[in-house]
């Protein structure tokens, strides 16, 4: 079982309005805001740092384009005001966020990675940590993507693009876990908040 630390951070990124635009298509884990819940209520009731992460997109076309309704967090992943908030302009959180810096005041050294797009700003995010020399775990049912057409034109289905990613991720930068794992090892008296 993997035990984390105290201070052991949860990374919830890009869980704002925009991501539930029909234009995304199809996803895969449709449980998987359940399961960050759950993880957001244990990390709140054992007291280590969220840490939230927003998209400010640089693209006009994004549902993350500031000033409109995409960016804002969803209901249920709306930041408490002492919980850590950075911004970002690219999928990967800790590219000139600060966010390197304010884990490293902290001595912070295992993140815990939630959020969307798996096979985009959480995998970006996974690989910068992994390198970085983070202990970093990523929460398999606790992400999602959606279907995607490779170059050529073939169709991927969310499932298996969730799937690559995450194998991707395992092979160097990321433990792959999933809640009920991630939830054990906070140890007994944190089990689903």
């Amino acid at each position: 079982m993997t035990a984390f630390a105290s201070n052991a951070a949860l990374l919830i990124i890009d869980m704002q309005n925009g991501i539930n635009h029909p234009r995304l298509g199809p996803r895969n884990n449709p449980e998987a805001e359940l399961r960050m819940g759950e993880l957001l209520a244990a990390w709140r009731h054992s007291e280590r740092p969220v840490i939230h992460v927003r998209h400010m997109s640089r693209d006009p076309q994004s549902v993350f384009w500031p000033g409109q309704s995409g960016c804002q967090f969803q209901h249920a992943f709306t930041p408490l005001a002492s919980e850590a908030l950075f911004e970002k302009h690219v999928p990967d959180a800790l590219c000139d966020s600060g966010l390197a810096h304010w884990l490293h005041q902290r001595a912070i050294r295992q993140l815990v990675i939630v959020g969307v797009i798996t096979n985009n700003s959480v995998e970006s995010t996974a690989r910068s940590a992994g390198n970085l020399g983070f202990d970093t775990v990523v929460v398999a049912d606790a992400c999602y993507t959606f279907d995607q057409r490779d170059l050529q034109g073939r169709l991927w289905p969310a499932q298996d693009v969730h799937a690559l990613a995450l194998s991707n991720l395992a092979m160097d930068y990321a433990r792959i876990l999933d809640s009920a794992e991630v939830l054990a090892g906070l140890g007994p008296n944190n089990l689903r908040g």
